[in-house]
């Protein structure tokens, strides 16, 4: 390949309108400032990224969250080791791929997420059923909101039910969002906003679902502290199931924090098949990265510079 790869100061190089993890609205909320171009016959690759500056020098990049991977299409797998990366001026960039399209070779599989494919007989678990019946007994009501029609207070009992979610599992700090995200998440036109209201009113837990690349996303979710024991998530996930029917996509519940958690297993409880989630490692600048991590233990964390 004889042109080089390409830092694009702008963030939204890598727009897809009508596609979520490459909309303007979730890209702004990500802060998504650069793309990174990759020459490729019959047409370019184009990721959106987050640049960091690293405190020894230099600058690295990572993907947005969830599944941004790159637009644009190749015949076979692409090489990055032959994309002249070091033209970027970066010294890594970790790449997030979408479930339906992975044009790099050597990927790394980073897991598996659980779909719930309407178009497969549907799975559930008797005690899943026997919980939501009950829950629903008990008066916690499930309400399916579009993104830009949810209220102020939904939003907000969203947002603590989220937050205590995260405190919960010791989550790192990029997990704690602000208001604003969720705000400018929810303005992308197809993204839902499910709740389960606690009898009596306000928010009990909820989901943010949105569509992209041919199935809805079930994002970010949280369970308040005062109803874990009643899992009214296990009604959530049964009504963007529901939604998903509806639409005729594929629902992805993505995975858990480690294969095999209490996390995934919930999610295994709807899921009637699985697909794998893939990642690329891109060394830039092979001698200032191999000086930053000297006596790094990364444990499979990119870049081991950076690890925990």
């Amino acid at each position: 390949m004889s042109a080089a790869a390409e830092l694009l100061a702008d963030g939204g190089a890598a727009a897809a309108e009508d596609e979520f993890f490459r909309s303007t609205e979730f890209l702004d909320a990500e802060g998504a400032t650069h793309s990174l171009r990759i020459p490729a016959p019959g047409g370019d690759l184009v990721a959106p990224l987050c640049l960091r500056e690293i405190k020894e020098g230099g600058r690295d990049a990572t993907s947005p969250y969830g599944f941004p991977g790159l637009s644009g299409s190749v015949d076979a797998p692409l090489d990055p080791q032959e994309a002249g990366l070091g033209a970027t001026e970066l010294i890594s960039v970790f790449l997030r791929h979408r479930l339906d399209s992975v044009p790099l070779a050597a990927p790394t599989r980073r897991g598996t997420v659980q779909i719930a494919d309407p178009s497969l007989p549907p799975k559930s678990r008797m005690s899943d059923r026997q919980q939501i019946r009950k829950n629903q007994r008990r008066g916690y009501e499930v309400e399916v909101l579009r993104g830009a029609e949810s209220g102020a207070g939904d939003r907000a009992g969203f947002l603590a039910a989220y937050t205590e979610t995260m405190e919960r599992a010791n989550a790192a700090e990029r997990y704690f969002y602000g208001a604003g995200y969720f705000d400018a998440a929810l303005a992308f036109p197809d993204s839902w906003l499910v709740i389960a209201h606690q009898p009596g009113g306000g928010v009990a837990a909820g989901s943010i679902a949105a569509r992209s690349d041919g199935m809805l996303h079930y994002y970010l979710s949280g369970t308040g502290n005062d109803h874990i024991r009643e899992s009214p998530m296990k009604n959530v996930v049964a009504a963007l199931c529901d939604l998903s029917a509806e639409l005729d996509l594929p629902l992805n519940l993505g995975g858990g924090l480690a294969p095999g958690d209490r996390l995934e297993e919930f999610k295994r409880g709807f899921a009637n098949r699985e697909e794998p989630f893939h990642t690329s490692e891109l060394v830039c600048d092979r001698e200032a990265y191999e000086r930053l991590a000297a006596g790094a233990d990364p444990g499979g964390f990119f870049p081991a510079y950076r690890a925990p």
